[in-house]
């Protein structure tokens, strides 16, 4: 269901998130994704060509590729900073190799924020971390009842309503990794 018919309105900006995965020759994983923001209006900006950002060009152009093996383990990172609002923005990219040699599951998000947040890394190449993890696991997919076991058991159990321990979901598929809902709460799930 599409929502709601809005109230008059006007765009002023686009924010575009494209995520793609890809499986190599080598046996390792690709995962990109690339962020633009642009505006309907052109805004001022000394740092930029004349002065200002026009209307439709990216404000923000930046990309992430993350190469990781079947156990979600990031085995490179490459990031750029095509268009930003300062000079000094595009040096950041070069730290988010510091994600090299961690994996993707249960404690992620809070490992690459305590790595790579506030003047350590960029809010925006940061942000793109959530949509990359989620697609480096929709890519890597299991397809076969086993490996969907061993998946959800490592990175989705828990991880929402709808692979909740004490859910339908889990009771049904994955019996051995149900936990009632009343002992699931007892143990903080």
């Amino acid at each position: 269901m599409p929502l709601t018919k809005p109230a008059r309105r006007r765009q002023i900006h686009t924010r575009q998130v494209h995520c793609l995965g890809f499986e190599r020759d080598d046996g390792l994983w690709d995962i990109e994704a690339r962020m633009t923001d642009t505006k309907t209006r052109d805004v001022d900006n000394e740092y930029r060509g004349g002065g200002y950002v026009s209307a439709g060009e990216p404000f923000h152009d930046m990309w992430m590729r993350l190469t990781l093996d079947e156990r979600l383990t990031i085995h490179q990172v490459e990031a750029a900073i095509d268009a930003s609002p300062f000079p000094a923005c595009p040096a950041i990219a070069e730290a988010f190799r510091q994600l090299e040699g961690t994996r993707i599951g249960p404690g992620w998000s809070r490992q690459t924020k305590e790595l790579l947040g506030g003047i350590k890394g960029c809010t925006h190449l940061n942000e793109l971390l959530i949509p990359l993890a989620t697609t480096a696991v929709q890519t890597l997919w299991p397809g076969d009842r086993d490996d969907l076991i061993e998946q959800a058991s490592n990175v989705m159990l828990n991880s929402c309503h709808g692979w909740s321990q004490s859910g339908e979901v889990i009771r049904r598929h994955i019996p051995h990794l149900y936990i009632p809902e009343t002992d699931a709460s007892e143990r903080g799930h």
